[in-house]
């Protein structure tokens, strides 16, 4: 008896158009997620870039001289007999201004001179004295103010003021007026600024630059700047110097500007 062979018959794949679409979508969709991919990644990248920054500060000084002067004499004089405690600051008065005319500090000179803080001390009466025996009664006190736009006389008058002592003035240190040394005071600061903010500025975007080129990028625009606070400073810096008893001072300020960098 005799087996039929039986050969498998085999059934064709047929590619249909639905499946053409869905393979043709998939590859777009892909496509289109790798160039998601390189947009965002390039985005970052620009995001990053533009975060890039450079902080930096500029620095400008003038030196300046004083322009005004203001001086405060404080003068006392003392006595048991209050007319002629009141009799004795008058001619001290009268010494002082003397002085002052002697030097050159009066009105042809822009010189004015004032009193103030006239003040009487009776010892007898102060409660606060201790018990003590009151050796001088009557102490008077008062203040010539000297204002002045001619400084450097005020000074030179200031390093002769041992004559007012040795024409029997008594003078007195402290008190409100402090030490009653001349203050000297610099009054044309906004004449200065405009010049002094550019000149910091520059410097500061001088610094940025060189930085720019230290780090091979390229300087962007300014993204923000803070002017500091104009300083006056003593020229000669010294402890126990302060800028109000030198005649000639330092001006000082320091801008703070960031810039953007790019590659």
């Amino acid at each position: 008896m005799t087996t039929p062979v039986t050969t498998p018959v085999t059934t064709p794949v047929t590619t249909t158009a639905s499946s053409r679409t869905l393979l043709g979508a998939a590859a777009l969709i892909g496509l289109g997620l790798a160039l998601a991919g390189l947009l965002a990644g390039a985005g970052v990248a620009r995001v990053r870039t533009a975060d890039r920054t450079v902080s930096v500060k500029g620095v400008a000084e003038r030196e300046a001289r004083a322009d005004l002067a203001i001086w405060p004499l404080r003068l006392v004089a003392a006595d048991n007999d209050l007319g002629a405690a009141n009799a004795s600051l008058q001619r001290s008065l009268a010494t002082v201004r003397g002085f002052l005319r002697a030097q050159g500090l009066d009105s042809t000179s822009g010189t004015e001179v004032a009193l103030q803080d006239f003040g009487v001390n009776d010892a007898a009466t102060n409660q606060y004295g201790g018990g003590g025996p009151v050796t001088t009664r009557y102490v008077i006190r008062q203040t010539l103010i000297v204002r002045s736009t001619s400084p450097e006389r005020v000074l030179a008058a200031s390093q002769r003021v041992g004559e007012l002592v040795s024409a029997g003035v008594v003078l007195s240190s402290g008190g409100e007026y402090g030490t009653g040394g001349p203050t000297f005071v610099f009054t044309k600061l906004n004449a200065l600024k405009p010049a002094m903010i550019a000149e910091a500025t520059a410097r500061a975007r001088e610094g940025a630059e060189q930085f720019a080129r230290d780090s091979r990028a390229s300087l962007g625009g300014i993204r923000r700047a803070s002017q500091g606070v104009f300083e006056i400073l003593p020229r000669d810096q010294a402890q126990g110097i302060t800028q109000e008893g030198q005649l000639v001072k330092t001006v000082r300020v320091v801008t703070t500007v960031e810039y953007g960098l790019k590659d």
